[in-house]
Formats: structure tokens, sequence, C-alpha cells
């Protein structure tokens, strides 16, 4: 099948490679195989407006950057080149001796927030049908989970923005927590900015003053790991002061009265001890949200990346509720998404829990529906497996054999070094990527595979909005999509159908599989994303003329049988929200210590994020020269008391030692960060790796490990 989509064959209109905004740009193919990046102000969410990595996004596609031949452990121990049929010959035997000798679940599969709608879904495919395994997970697991686990305990669904960022400006007063777009996604910023313009209010919790805090009227800055605490202070003041929406609470909600008790145990003065954040300054946060008529709380990874971080975002979402703020026109909590395909990515079946269309595994009937699409037994479909950083941490021993996709946990992992220890001990390691990653150094077999230009696919933005990414150029020889390699190494297994190279052949698969579900995109198609400039899910099909729902038939098409299709949802919850009763779920909260507090050993908190100019674990933007001029390397923020108490300058080399290891990167001082803490971004390898220190102490609920609030010590490094 070929894309329906029309447009000037010289110019290709797709989406950005990066972060959750998948900003619309322009792709022209230019002398050297390759293409130039221009703007694109059709598309509603960036209007135009592209961030550094967005503009060189292309320098990655050259054969210089980027891999462009397998590569397979030869009996020196070098990676050397390799063909494909070698390799994936090589990757399949490895797979089939593991399961033979271990058992299925001695097989790992780690994705990646990154890959398409079309590629989750058939590797959540690949794991379950062709290699009977429930260990696959993904690196979304380290991104979004939290508040995906709070979003549904809540409101019965998760989708990162129950709105669309438009809303943003014409509201009232937004609490951005744990976020800075001005560096993460840097053309989201415009929103907050309009917000400001039009006469509302931007409250920033953030332990730094970053460049997003800078535009706040409202700054406050706990200690790292305070956050819980933080809502649960202001919620308090909301009772206190007699700002709860009484009515609202009556008719759309239920648990406020133990929710409600909670947030009592947490007075004002409390609250200023755990957090440092001020009583006046709680105060002015509670009378800035509670004055105009609609407001919104924001999250991102600063809450979220806890080992609390489902009952943090849990009780910003009960602030929300009790001030009526909530499934109502202008109002709600919405989770900024990071990762380009971080919402796709959880809903089409490579989070060990679930199946497509935001199903869960343990569900007989979504078994059921899915094994049905897929011509299985019901009862063949493993169990739930690990979660990210437990499937990590059993490589090696109970996991004997691993295929990564789209990831690079060398880096990005928790407890870094260790992580890095177990790949090697792994008896085999299968990495498919565009580069020759840290992870991908440890591989036994390398795949290079496409990017996001060279092939055609959908990813899902943190609106929730369903994209068309369209295929710009071919790609170098000697490269292959993820799909191909999926479909190889299937029939290698012997399983020779159910894994097609076309992505539109598979989106309709997936279309099927999700019809009915929570994420429900069998209404959607390449066609409508083409001409609509994306769909927002649940987009459910037109109904078959006997009323039974287009599942079968008419999905091909999108407009089933004449009746006109459904215009997607851009805006959740306005009605009802998702649960049995139509109710949302106040859920009693309390804070507690983070899982590793500062002592006498160790009596400073570290917290980590990323900078402006490089993406996630960096393995494609340190390849990017324009980017590594603005970030060359990593660096230890910290505030003039604290360098001056440890007799360090600008520049100097700092030590940042944890219970899990050390770190060396220059200092970098300001007063922009509080004196008991330091910050470190986390795209590099090497002895400024920050996630050497992070603690893989994990959320019982989301599993989501704690990478924002760990203890070390700082110590200079004297040649």
């Amino acid at each position: 099948m070929q894309s329906t989509g029309t447009h000037d064959p010289a110019t290709t209109p797709t989406h950005c490679p990066y972060c959750a905004l998948q900003c619309g740009m322009n792709l022209t193919p230019v002398e050297g195989g390759t293409v130039e990046v221009s703007e694109r102000a059709d598309f509603p969410v960036n209007r135009g407006a592209l961030c550094g990595k967005g503009r060189t996004a292309a320098a990655v596609l050259t054969p210089g950057a980027r891999l462009t031949s397998p590569l397979v452990r030869s009996g020196d121990g070098a990676l050397v080149p390799a063909g494909w049929d070698e390799a994936l010959d090589r990757i399949a035997g490895n797979l089939e001796r593991t399961r033979a000798r271990y058992g299925a679940d001695a097989l790992g599969v780690f994705g990646g927030g990154g890959l398409t709608n079309e590629k989750a879904y058939a590797l959540g495919k690949f794991a379950r049908v062709v290699l009977g395994t429930s260990q696959i997970d993904y690196n979304g697991r380290f991104c979004m989970s939290s508040a995906a686990a709070a979003g549904t305990r809540a409101f019965g669904l998760d989708r990162g923005l129950p709105f669309p960022l438009e809303d943003v400006p014409r509201t009232g007063c937004v609490i951005l927590v744990g976020s800075n777009p001005a560096e993460t996604m840097p053309p989201s910023l415009r929103y907050f900015t309009e917000l400001r313009e039009n006469g509302g209010t931007l409250i920033v919790v953030d332990p730094r003053r970053t460049k997003t805090a800078e535009q706040a009227d409202l700054h406050l800055a706990p200690r790292p790991g305070t956050d819980l605490a933080l809502a649960l202070g202001m919620l308090h003041l909301v009772v206190a002061e007699g700002r709860v929406d009484e009515a609202y609470v009556e008719e759309r909600t239920s648990g406020w009265e133990e929710a409600r008790a909670a947030a009592m145990a947490h007075w004002p003065e409390h609250v200023e001890r755990i957090t440092g954040v001020s009583v006046p300054e709680l105060r002015e946060a509670v009378r800035l949200f509670c004055a105009p008529e609609a407001a919104m709380v924001l999250t991102a990874r600063g809450p979220e990346q806890q080992a609390k971080g489902t009952d943090t975002v849990g009780a910003w979402i009960n602030l929300c509720l009790a001030t009526g703020r909530a499934g109502r026109p202008l109002s709600g909590y919405g989770c900024l998404t990071g990762q380009g395909n971080g919402q796709g990515g959880r809903e089409h079946g490579q989070k060990a829990d679930q199946l497509p269309g935001y199903r869960k595994l343990t569900d007989p009937a979504a078994r059921r529906h899915v094994a049905g699409v897929w011509g299985v037994d019901p009862d063949s479909l493993p169990e739930p497996g690990r979660s990210a950083y437990e499937l990590l941490d059993a490589l090696g021993t109970d996991v004997r054999s691993l295929l990564v996709m789209g990831s690079n946990p060398v880096v990005s992992a928790p407890r870094a070094a260790h992580v890095e220890e177990r790949l090697r001990s792994l008896d085999f390691l299968a990495v498919c990527d565009v580069v020759l990653s840290e992870t991908a150094q440890l591989a036994d077999v390398v795949l290079p595979v496409t990017q996001w230009a060279e092939e055609t696919g959908t990813t899902t933005s943190l609106e929730g909005r369903v994209l068309l990414r369209r295929r710009a150029l071919t790609p170098p020889d000697g490269v292959r999509g993820d799909l191909e390699v999926l479909h190889g190494l299937a029939g290698r297994l012997g399983v020779e159908k159910g894994f097609p190279t076309d992505p539109e052949e598979v989106f309709e698969e997936l279309r099927r599989a999700s019809a009915g579900g929570p994420a429900d995109y069998s209404g959607i198609d390449y066609r409508r994303l083409a001409q609509e400039n994306g769909v927002f899910w649940p987009c459910p099909a037109p109904p078959a003329p006997d009323g039974t729902g287009a599942t079968d038939s008419g999905v091909g098409t999108g407009t089933g049988t004449g009746t006109a299709p459904h215009p997607g949802t851009p805006r959740l919850f306005l009605d009802r929200f998702a649960t049995d009763d139509g109710r949302a779920r106040f859920v009693p909260v309390a804070h507690r210590p983070s899982a590793e507090e500062p002592d006498d050993e160790y009596p400073v908190l570290l917290t980590t994020g990323r900078v402006v100019s490089q993406y996630q674990s960096g393995a494609q933007t340190r390849r990017v020269a324009e980017l590594n001029a603005a970030a060359p390397g990593p660096f230890v923020e910290l505030h003039p008391r604290l360098a001056a108490r440890l007799g360090a300058a600008e520049g100097d080399p700092l030590a940042v030692v944890s219970r899990r290891g050390r770190a060396v990167a220059p200092a970098r001082i300001t007063t922009g960060i509080r004196p008991d803490t330091v910050f470190m971004p986390f795209h590099w390898p090497g002895e400024g790796r920050a996630n050497t220190l992070t603690n893989p102490a994990l959320d019982p609920t989301s599993r989501m490990p704690e990478f924002k609030v760990c203890a070390v010590r700082v110590e200079t490094v004297t040649s």
C-alpha cells in the first residue's frame, strides 16, 4: 500500500524525530543524498517554529554519522561488517537456542518511546507471538509511567494531555510542575508566553531557577523529592480557605472525604519545613490558581520520576478535582510527555502489561480480542512480565538473550554501571539502531535501521494527536527498516505470516486490534492523517450496517459505510470521566520521604535533567556539530555557597559520588539552584554519566525509578 496523502513531490511535509511536540517540518532533498529542513507553518502545534535539534535533525542522516552495514562480533571480539542474512541468521539462531535451553522467558525485548506506532505494535506482537516471552518493556517506563498510572487511577484513562495545547494560553492559570519546556521542547514555550500576554498567570515548581522559571509569575523551589507535600499543602489551604468547589465535587467525583482528611494532615507550616517553600508562597500559589474561572496543572519528569511519583501526580490531580479544574473547558490535569512517541509507545503493546489499544494484558476480553486479530489462541499470550528496570536487572540470570530496538540503556537507565554490567553478562545481545550507541557497542549483532526521514509511519503526540510521518528520501544501501527486521526474524523463527513490512498494512491491523479499546484508532487511516493534520484519539470507526461497528470490514477507508467518520476527540472528560460511573476518583495520599535521604556521608541531593541542545541519551544529538558546540559535555550545577564550602571555582572538575558510583564533570556555579542540591544533565556516557549515580528504587504502582532525587557527596578533584 502507498500513503494516499498528496504533496509537492519536491518537498515532503512531515514531523520532527525528537520530542513529543512532534513539530511539523518540511524536508526537501538536496545534493549529497540528504534533505534540507525548513519551517512548516500549517501545523498548528509549532506553527513553523523549530528548536536547534529540529533544525539540525537532517545531520544524522548522513552516512558518516550513522550505521550503514550490519555488524557482528568476530572471534577476536571486534564488531565487523556482515551481510544481512548472516546477521539475521545469527540473531534467530541464538534466540532459538536460548529458548530451547532456558524457556521462552529467557528471551527479553527492550523497546523505545521513539519507535513509530507501527513498530511498537509489531514489536509487542513479535515478543508475544513469535518468541512467546513475557519479558518485554521499553524506555518509556522511565518517562511518563507515573503520570499514566495516576491518570488512569483518577480518570479511568491516560492520555498525556486531555486537551490540545491551544487551550493553554486561554486558561487563567497554569501550574507547571517539574518541567522546563524552554529547554526540553522550546517551541511550546510560546503557549506559556501567550498565557501571560492574555492576562493569565504561570506558576513554576522546580528546585532550579530554569529558563522556564524565569518566565513565571511565581517560582516555587521545593527541595527535590517533596513535590507531594507541596501539592498536599496547597490542597490543605484550598480546604481551609473555603475554596473547594463543593457542587463539582458532589456531582462529578468520589472519594473526597478520604482525600480531604489526608490533605488536612499537611498544614502549611509543616509543609514549609518539608519543602522549603514558605507559607506566604504557598498561600499566593493557591490564590493565583483559584482566582480565575479556569486553570490547569501540567506535570513532567520532576514529580513523576520518583519512587512515589504516582502518588505525587495523584496529589496534583486531587488539587484539580477539589477546585473543579478537570473535565471542564480550558481546565484540567495534563502530563507533558517527553519522547517523540512516548504516548503511542505505551498504547500498543511494547509495555510489559499492555496489549494494543491500551488494553490490559490481564483482561480476558482484551486477550480474546487481540488474539482474534492476531489469529492465535488467547491462552497462548504470555502474562505480564517485568518492568523496564527489573528486566534490565534480570539480564544474564533469568533473561539470557536480549533484543533492543531504539533504546540506549547504558546511558539512560538508572544505576547505569550496573545495567552495563548486566548487558555484558548476557549470552547474546542484538541491537537495532541508527548509530553505534553505547549499548550497540556491547552487542553481538548490530542492525542498521532506517530513520524518520527514510520511512513512513505514525506517531502520537503529547496531545493524543495521531500524526503521519512521511518518507522523504531513500535510505542508504545496507540499511533496512525495523519492520523488515521483525519480518526477517519471524520467518526464520517459523512464523511466515503476520509481520508485513509495509507500515500502512501494519497500521490497518493496529486499527483492528485497537478497536473498542481505550485508545481506539479504528476510525483513523493514513488518508485522514494526511488531510487533517492528525486526528485525536479515541476515534472509533463508524458503525457497520448491522450496528456492530466496523472492526472487521470498512476500517481501511476510515469512512465506514457512508456514515460520517468520527471527528476524533481533542478534549476528553467534558461529559464524563472514563470510569465505570463516569466520576473522577480522589485518591488519598500522604507525603513520605524519598527512598534515599541525605545523611552525614552523602549530605547533598542530586537531581538530573536535560539541556536544550541535547536529547535523551544523546546517541544522535552528540553526533551533530552545531549541537555539540552549544552543549559539549556534562557539568555539575551547584550554588555558590556549596562551591565556597568545597573551595571550587567555575569549571573546576568535581566528583559527585552516590552509593552506586562516581561521576566527574566541571563545576557550573549559579544562584539558580538550591544550596542543598546539585544538578547534572544525563546525555553523556563515560566518567560524566549522571545515571551512574541515580537510584533504581521503584514506584510501587508505576515501577518508575527514582531518577530525580538521590543522596550524594560532592568532592573536588585534584590532578
